[in-house]
Formats: structure tokens, C-alpha cells, sequence
């Protein structure tokens, strides 16, 4: 069982507040951690005096992600979803300042122990996606999660675009420019945990909880073993987990190591802030119909055309020259669009499953595997580019994007036609 959330008029009434909350938290705490993408390899650069550890940064940060999908899911699966985003923004903010301070006095270890700390931030977010599922029915699961991804457009849009009046702002401070958009990503990430531990109210995890008649009760056994059983009695999970952690993977591979390659050729910091917008653009303004497609079509036919558009979203970014490029933009924003339908698809499949007693722990679990191997993927592409290239890193990328579609036809022959999300069965 699932744990499916009778519909009433109170549970559909708190869905609609912790939408519109979400929403809120999405917008404002997604410029703290989008401000700082188009710097992050720089300013490790700058202070480490080394391209090859230019990648640390970003790949800190999403390590960081990795551990705080766990720990903010224990949080959130004993005392609810409010305080664990509330905790996540509140680290993140942390972090950036921590960025902040190390860009000044130049210290490598100090910008790691602050990217880190960032990824809580990157965590909270993932969750808050998880969220908006908790009292939503099956047929509009998708949908749900995916305004909540669809509201992160507007910070991170935004985000990118305020990397020029960062900069400035950081000099008239006295503080390296590199700096400024860390500076400025900490208010948005303290403003986005004041929204959230404001007006999340009721519960949605324990709200769903209490509606189930299941309020109180300790699941059995640990964390650790209701993942493996909810795995081994449902295993399209596990297609979906290999979906988000393959998506992701080549989309921080190559995002993390497009500003280097932009810089190389020439490029503007300000080009290539819009070319980090213009992918985060394709990230999340369309999952609105990445989730009505989902809810419609079935999650795991959007799951496979999300593999699609990630082949040729990297053959693009391949082929790119550098500097900036019509490739380079192409391939930029296709790689944020095969993001969120594998994304959007792989989430939801996971909110299907999922049983309620086991919800934020297969879901923490979900995201703690996910961003562990686009950490791994991360730092191997720094590695790359110095020996072999940016195209190189972008066709070893494809390797990935294969296997988003390979859990998508996974997931089609494990999902039960009549389950949430299943494809229409042609065979009739």
C-alpha cells in the first residue's frame, strides 16, 4: 500500500495553502542557490590558482546536497516537513556566508566547508517538490510537484541575471566581486526559511499522516531497511532513483564546467550568466507541462523523452566552440529541459510508490543517491576537461542520459497498468 490520502474539503483546502507556500519558499530561496552557480567554479579557481580544481565547489555543494537530503528526511519523517526546510534554508544561508568569508581571505577549505553547507539549501528545495505530494491525489500528483519545481523559475531565472549587480554590490563593500553573489543568495535563503516556517501550517506529512489514521505511529525497523523493503516490494522505485540520480549526474557534469568553457573562449561573465538563465530557464519553466504530461501521457513515457532530450541536449553542448555560441545555448537549455522531465517523471513515480510510513525516507534516500553521483560526477569533470575537453566531457555524459531512458522502458514494465502514472495499456 501507498498510504493514498482520502480527498476532503479539509486535506484539499491545507493542499492549496502548502502549495501556494511552497511556491513562495521555491521562488525566493531558489536565488541563493542559482546566484552563485556562474561563479562557483571561478572564485575556487581564483582562490586555488588551479583549473583542475575549479569543479570542487559545485561538486561540495552537491555533496553537501547528498548528505542533507538524509538528514533534513529524518527530520521531516519524525517531526514533519516544516522544521527539516526550515533547518535546510537556515544551513544553506550559513554556507553562503561562509563563501563569502573564504573568497576574502582566500581560503580553498573554508569556500568547501561553505559549499557544503549549501547544499542544504539544494536539499530543502528537492524536498519541498516531495511536499506538495502529500495530500494531493493520485491523478494530479504530477501537476502538483511540478509548479512547486515550476515556481524555482522565478528566483532561479532571476538568480543568474543578478550575478553583474552582485559583483558591484561586493565591491563597493571592499570584498572580491566573486564574492557578491554568495552575499546576496544568504538573504534570499533566509527570507525563504522565514516563509516556510511561517505559513506551512498544517503539517502536510503529518497532516497526511493523521488523515491516514497512522499519526504517531513509529515505523518499524530503521531508516535504512523500510527503504530496501518498500524497494523490494515495488522496484519501479529503484528505476525511478537511477532516472534522477542519471539525469542529474550530466546535468551538473556540464553545467559546473560551462562557465570555464565559456571563459576560455572570451566570454563575458555577464554572457555567461544569461546561458546559466537560459538553462535554468529549461530546468523549471516548463514543468507545468512536464507534469501535465506526466499525469496524462504516464510518468514513465516522460521519463524516456526525458532521456531523449538529454542525448541531444550533449551532442549540442559537444559540438560547442568556445566561448559563447548558439550550440552552447542550445545545448545548455535542452539540458535543463531533459532535467526536468526525467526529474518531474522520476519524482513523481516516487511519490506514487512510496509507502506513507516509509514517504521521507525513500525519499531522502532518493535524493541522498542522486546528488552523491552528480557529486562523483562533478569532480570527475574537472578532470576531464583538463585532459580530454569539454566535448569530451559532453559525450561521456551521454553514457548517462542512456540511462534515464533506459529506467523510463524499466519503469513502463514494472509500473502496474492500473497504478498512478502507468502507461494506457496498447495491448488491449
Amino acid at each position: 500500500m501507498t498510504g493514498v490520502v482520502p480527498q476532503s474539503s479539509t486535506t484539499a483546502a491545507a493542499q492549496r495553502r502548502t502549495v501556494a507556500t511552497l511556491v513562495l519558499t521555491q521562488a525566493v530561496g531558489a536565488v541563493g542557490i542559482t546566484i552563485g552557480i556562474a561563479t562557483a567554479s571561478l572564485l575556487a579557481r581564483d582562490i586555488s590558482g588551479s583549473e583542475g580544481q575549479a569543479g570542487l565547489a559545485q561538486t561540495f555543494q552537491v555533496l553537501g546536497a547528498a548528505l542533507a537530503s538524509y538528514v533534513l528526511a529524518r527530520v521531516m519523517a519524525v517531526r514533519g516537513r516544516r522544521p527539516g526546510l526550515t533547518t535546510g534554508y537556515l544551513l544553506g544561508a550559513t554556507g553562503a556566508v561562509l563563501a563569502v568569508v573564504a573568497g576574502s581571505i582566500g581560503s580553498m577549505l573554508l569556500l568547501l566547508v561553505g559549499a557544503v553547507l549549501l547544499g542544504s539549501t539544494t536539499a530543502a528545495n528537492n524536498a519541498a517538490r516531495y511536499a506538495a505530494t502529500d495530500l494531493a491525489g493520485p491523478a494530479q500528483r504530477g501537476r502538483a510537484l511540478a509548479v512547486v519545481v515550476w515556481a524555482t523559475t522565478i528566483g532561479a531565472v532571476a538568480g543568474p541575471n543578478l550575478t553583474g549587480p552582485a559583483a558591484a554590490l561586493a565591491r563597493w563593500l571592499g570584498l572580491p566581486e566573486l564574492t557578491g553573489p554568495f552575499a546576496l543568495g544568504s538573504v534570499g535563503m533566509l527570507l525563504a526559511a522565514a516563509v516556510v516556517s511561517t505559513f506551512l501550517r498544517p503539517d502536510p506529512l503529518l497532516l497526511a499522516r493523521e488523515v491516514a489514521g497512522t499519526a504517531g505511529q513509529v515505523p518499524a525497523g530503521t531508516s535504512w531497511s523500510r527503504v530496501g523493503a518498500a524497494v523490494r516490494e515495488r522496484p519501479v522505485l529503484l528505476a525511478a532513483v537511477v532516472a534522477l540520480a542519471g539525469a542529474h549526474a550530466a546535468m551538473v557534469a556540464v553545467m559546473v564546467m560551462t562557465p570555464l568553457h565559456m571563459e576560455h573562449g572570451g566570454a563575458e561573465l555577464r554572457v555567461i550568466g544569461v546561458v546559466i538563465s537560459v538553462h535554468v530557464l529549461g530546468m523549471f519553466a516548463f514543468a507545468p507541462l512536464v507534469g501535465w504530461l506526466a499525469d496524462t501521457a504516464g510518468r514513465p513515457v516522460t521519463l524516456g523523452a526525458g532521456g531523449v532530450v538529454l542525448v541531444v541536449a550533449l551532442v549540442l553542448s559537444a559540438a560547442a566552440p568556445e566561448g559563447s555560441s548558439p550550440q552552447i545555448f542550445g545545448g545548455l537549455f535542452l539540458l535543463g529541459l531533459g532535467w526536468s522531465f526525467a526529474t518531474v517523471a522520476a519524482s513523481t513515480l516516487i511519490a506514487d510508490h512510496a509507502p506513507l510510513g516509509a514517504r521521507a525516507d525513500v525519499q531522502g534516500s532518493a535524493d541522498l543517491v542522486m546528488n552523491l553521483v552528480a557529486a562523483a560526477g562533478g569532480g570527475l569533470a574537472g578532470v576531464v576537461v583538463a585532459l580530454a575537453g569539454y566535448p569530451a566531457l559532453s559525450l561521456a555524459s551521454v553514457v548517462l542520459a542512456l540511462a534515464v531512458l533506459g529506467a523510463g522502458v524499466a519503469a513502463h514494465r514494472l509500473t502496474p497498468v492500473a497504478g498512478p502514472g502507468a502507461l494506457p495499456d496498447l495491448t488491449e
